[in-house]
């Protein structure tokens, strides 16, 4: 099933006609899409030395993104304001531009990952506190930790799933 032509919600962003659409994300708009994340990790994530900040900003384009199906939220501008990144088993990534938080973008982008595409699982580094409780108030569970990320690196991850879930 193709989830881009698909319009949802009556009263969400899934919208075509006053609100932006969840949409596929291209790999010529990996640049927009890094603005994003370095907004939405300078605003949350200040436990991250600037040195492992630009290490990941590097990473993400050459090593995450074209392991990902990537979807984005723009405004009526066509200016993106989060993106979810997702593997065929779990949501891998999702961050929301610094000056769009708190206005629903990261609830669309979480709900059209479980409900449009079924996914239930996520780490999230357990330092940012908002992405965890932002995760909770989303009816997601701990199940388990790590003590060091994928990269080894000393950022603590805690692992969520909505109860019943695959």
């Amino acid at each position: 099933m193709d989830y881009n032509r698909l319009i949802f919600r009556k009263g969400g962003l899934w919208r075509k006609n006053d609100k932006p659409m969840v949409e596929k994300v291209t790999p010529r708009e990996w640049g927009e899409l890094l603005e994003v994340w370095e907004s939405a990790v300078r605003a949350t994530h200040d436990f991250l030395s600037e040195e492992d900040l630009q290490f990941y900003k590097k990473a993400i384009p050459e090593r995450y993104l074209p392991e990902l199906c990537v979807y984005c939220l723009r405004n009526e501008a066509g200016r993106m304001l989060g993106f979810l990144g997702v593997s065929a088993s779990e949501i891998e990534m999702l961050f929301v531009r610094d000056e769009a938080r708190g206005r629903g973008v990261g609830r669309e982008l979480l709900e059209y990952a479980t409900e449009v595409l079924g996914l239930t699982r996520l780490w999230v580094n357990s330092q940012n506190g908002q992405a965890a409780g932002f995760y909770r108030r989303m009816g997601f569970c701990e199940t388990g930790r790590c003590e060091r990320d994928p990269e080894g690196k000393p950022y603590p991850l805690l692992r969520m799933e909505l109860p019943g879930g695959r």
